[in-house]
């Protein structure tokens, strides 16, 4: 026997009883969400962020309580692991392979370099799983996406000044202290390094949502880009050796960012970054005016990367 068509009408909703429906197929369609525009919408989104800040508040405090929740020495690792850091490095580099005995305090000038790339890589680090780490809360209220990198950003800066005491700790053991004429470079290297790396997190974390593959290569470029900075070695090894016959590769590292920000630390922080001995690891290029002009860029890379998310955030709910 031959089974007959269904001839019921469609499934209707939303008409009162004796009234007639409007099958479901023929009702307007709702937005749910709306592309972000390219050229756009940005000063809205500050706007926004502004509005949620109580909130952005909450996630800062959120994130540092998290990092080290059922930890029995708490923030204390957050002193820790750069120390320790510094002591692996202090006794490889400066120690068994003599770098120690060239530069003059040399744990100072290690934890000068350290302190900043800690900074950069847990902004890097953490904007990377963010969203993807939080998806319990993407999909049930809204508020503006861009609060999770920027909360990231607030707790790793909190974990920076914490370290900072290391560094007043070690001023007062040596009785050598920075000059004050250079530590206006502090606050300029801190924003560069802050608003690269959140250029950076806002491309990654959107990234990581389409692509889980990204948090392992972030780890692995990390890795790359500390060896590519003159942390653990004096940037005059890299002039040495490359400035004469390979100056374009001299100049590609000297563009380098984070190179920029680390320089600017050591001369800033480092006692010994002008020594009377002929100023031997002095960097005399014009660092306010590389900074100013590595600032500049990266507030246009920050506009560029915001875009990004601002556009992939609208399917996030859906990928996670």
């Amino acid at each position: 026997m031959t089974a007959q068509p269904d001839l019921r009408p469609a499934v209707t909703r939303g008409a009162p009883p004796g009234h007639e429906a409007t099958p479901v197929g023929d009702l307007p369609l709702e937005v749910v969400s709306v592309q972000a525009k390219v050229f756009g919408g940005f000063w809205s989104t500050v706007r926004d962020i502004w509005s949620y800040r109580e909130l952005l508040g909450q996630l800062v405090r959120k994130e540092l309580k998290v990092k080290y929740k059922d930890s029995v020495l708490g923030f204390m690792w957050t002193l820790l692991r750069p120390l320790l850091q510094l002591l692996v490095y202090s006794v490889a580099i400066g120690y068994f392979l003599g770098n120690g005995k060239a530069i003059p305090d040399f744990g100072v000038y290690l934890f000068t370099g350290l302190v900043s790339w800690t900074l950069f890589g847990e902004i890097i680090g953490g904007c990377t799983g963010c969203i993807v780490g939080n998806a319990g809360l993407i999909g049930k209220v809204y508020f503006p996406r861009e609060l999770f990198p920027l909360a990231v950003v607030g707790a790793a800066i909190v974990n920076f000044v914490l370290q900072l005491s290391v560094l007043l700790i070690a001023y007062v053991f040596t009785w050598s202290w920075p000059q004050p004429s250079n530590l206006p470079l502090v606050p300029l290297a801190l924003l560069a390094l802050v608003v690269f790396a959140l250029a950076l997190g806002f491309v990654l974390a959107a990234s990581n949502v389409y692509l889980r593959d990204m948090q392992y290569l972030v780890e692995v470029g990390l890795l790359l880009w500390f060896w590519m900075t003159p942390i653990v070695y004096d940037w005059t090894k890299v002039r040495d050796h490359l400035a004469a016959s390979h100056k374009l590769l001299f100049d590609i590292y000297l563009a380098n960012p984070m190179a920029n920000v680390v320089l600017a630390f050591q001369r800033s922080l480092w006692p010994q970054a002008v020594t009377p001995k002929g100023r031997p690891f002095y960097y005399g290029g014009d660092l306010y005016g590389r900074l100013g002009i590595l600032i500049a860029v990266c507030l246009v890379l920050l506009w560029g990367a915001q875009r990004i998310f601002a556009r992939a955030q609208g399917n996030f709910a859906q990928e996670l």
